[in-house]
């Protein structure tokens, strides 16, 4: 079973390295560049460790280019580029127009990296590795402590062998803030209109119900150690700590599994605006799964540092294209072509006294 697991991983690598060399703008960084900086600081969301994990290996290994990635939160990394303590920010969350405006550097870009889903998971003893459907109406009542046991009509409607767990849940949410929570709430605020009264969407909210875990891998331990507990982790967080996930419904009234297809389908014709600053919860897409967002880094258009403007362009350039080789194998999906093509706009935009601080030998 080892050999047929391993064998399939590394078939998914393959293909999905298949696809990104698809992806023009690819190949175009090759190793090192004269006059950038060796290393880079980064901090922010942990949505997308599990893949920015893998992505600075390698790209340490063809540029020389350490990246230090300290995985707080996107409410940290929001603070950390806003207050210049680092080279580059991540959140799952876009800033909002009044963070923006407070930041030190001036414009700060949001340049996607991937697509994730953020998924309901539990711990049901009695369930062992079963999965159960969740709609947006019983997540909603579930957070909101309308809903508090697994027996409740309403989760037995979809899920009928509920009906025998007479146990109270034992809601897990984020304790700091988070990009995984922007979307979770984004989601739930879409779809249950006293959830977008009373608590509403953001990085970080006044929880009605249940305790906290820090980072997506706080929130996985606790599921993981406390029966009959229901969070919300980004995908790759439940697979590794083999987690049951849950179906959602969508739209299309479908019960969807959080595979990566279905959560391109979430971006699928959607109108993304320039400065790609977008939510995506909710889709109109029958087959897409409904809590998907994108990850971005944030970078100062207006760059202070010749050697570091250079690295983190590159840097921003590579993840974009050929980074996206990885996405697949890690349970993120790979961007779209047109976010692609918009993110390159954004790094091309990226300046060094006035001078574009991507090499023309890129930025072609």
């Amino acid at each position: 079973m080892k050999k047929i697991i391993c064998s399939v991983f590394a078939l998914s690598l393959v293909l999905a390295s298949a696809s990104a060399q698809a992806i023009p703008g690819s190949g175009l960084v090759k190793g090192g560049a004269t006059g950038e900086a060796k290393d880079l600081t980064g901090a922010g969301a942990t949505f997308p460790t599990v893949l920015y994990t893998k992505w600075f290996s390698e790209y340490a290994k063809l540029t020389g280019v350490k990246v230090n990635y300290q995985s707080i939160g996107s409410g940290g990394g929001i603070k950390s580029i806003s207050d210049q303590t680092v080279d580059f920010g991540a959140t799952d969350g876009p800033m909002t127009d009044d963070q923006l405006k407070v930041a030190k550097g001036g414009a700060i870009l949001h340049i996607p990296m991937a697509l994730g889903a953020v998924v309901p998971t539990f711990n049901i003893p009695e369930l062992g590795t079963d999965t159960l459907r969740f709609t947006g109406d019983t997540l909603a009542g579930v957070f909101l402590g309308d809903i508090t046991k697994w027996n409740d009509a309403k989760l037995v409607a979809d899920n009928p062998k509920l009906k025998a767990i007479d146990r109270y849940i034992v809601v897990v949410h984020r304790s700091d803030g988070s990009g995984t929570s922007n979307i979770w709430t984004s989601y739930l605020a879409a779809v249950s209109e006293k959830w977008a009264k009373t608590v509403g969407a953001a990085n970080a909210v006044q929880w009605p119900v249940g305790l906290g875990g820090k980072g997506n891998e706080g929130v996985a331990g606790n599921v993981k150690q406390t029966p009959y507990s229901l969070g919300y982790v980004e995908e790759a967080y439940a697979v590794q700590n083999k987690l049951s996930v849950g179906l959602v419904k969508g739209k299309g009234g479908n019960f969807i599994a959080p595979s990566t297809n279905a959560v391109s389908l979430a971006a699928q014709g959607v109108a993304l605006p320039d400065d790609l600053r977008i939510k995506l919860v909710n889709s109109d897409n029958p087959e897409a799964f409904p809590i998907v967002g994108f990850t971005w880094i944030l970078v100062y258009q207006q760059q202070t540092d010749a050697a570091r403007a250079l690295a983190v362009s590159r840097l921003a350039w590579w993840c974009s294209h050929d980074g996206q080789a990885f996405n697949t194998a890690l349970e993120y999906a790979p961007l779209p072509l047109d976010a692609i093509k918009k993110a390159e706009v954004l790094i091309k935009s990226i300046q060094i006294n006035g001078n574009p601080a991507l090499p023309a030998t890129i930025a072609k």
